[in-house]
């Protein structure tokens, strides 16, 4: 396939850049709202905080990671940069499959129990422990998630590691 143009590129790049931050945004985000959740003294808000959780990773994180990874692999497949000629590139993909995995097998499953006990416990969700090990994981998950994405940011601002070595071919 042909490489991209030079506007083609910015656009594509700059898409890259949008989803990122919006998935890095909306993990913050869910940090701050977490926060929340364990100073809540009401079952309804308690539901209604839970239930905002669950849509902000429905909605927003699930799409937002996934065209995240979708307009790197373009960016990598349509330009230069390919998939293993930098180790940062490497570092990227390899960090971002992890984190969408991650987030699938174990922060959505947690935020959609604490959501399905907290509508059928309201207040009373506080004392099972089922809620209470969901609510912690959420917020420490999350923290590590967060962090995670900014240092992916960083390295595609940095670029460390340089250019792995071309392999040459050895005359028989």
């Amino acid at each position: 396939m042909k490489n991209l143009n030079a506007k083609q590129k910015q656009w594509l790049i700059t898409l890259h850049v949008a989803f990122s931050a919006i998935w890095f945004g909306t993990a913050l985000s869910m940090i701050v709202i977490a926060l929340m959740n364990q100073n809540t003294t009401n079952g309804d808000e308690l539901h209604a905080i839970n239930s905002i959780m669950q849509l902000l990773d429905d909605v927003v994180i699930i799409p937002s990671a996934f065209f995240s990874l979708l307009s790197g692999g373009l960016i990598c497949w349509l330009t230069v940069w390919g998939f293993f000629k930098h180790y940062w590139v490497i570092a990227k993909w390899v960090a971002t499959v992890t984190l969408i995995v991650t987030g699938s097998a174990w922060l959505g499953p947690w935020t959609n129990a604490m959501t399905a006990i907290s509508a059928e416990d309201r207040l009373q969700a506080l004392q099972n422990p089922l809620y209470v090990f969901d609510q912690k994981a959420v917020l420490i998950g999350g923290i590590i998630q967060t962090s995670c994405l900014l240092f992916i940011i960083a390295i595609s601002f940095v670029k460390p590691w340089g250019k792995r070595a071309a392999k040459t071919q050895t005359q028989a």
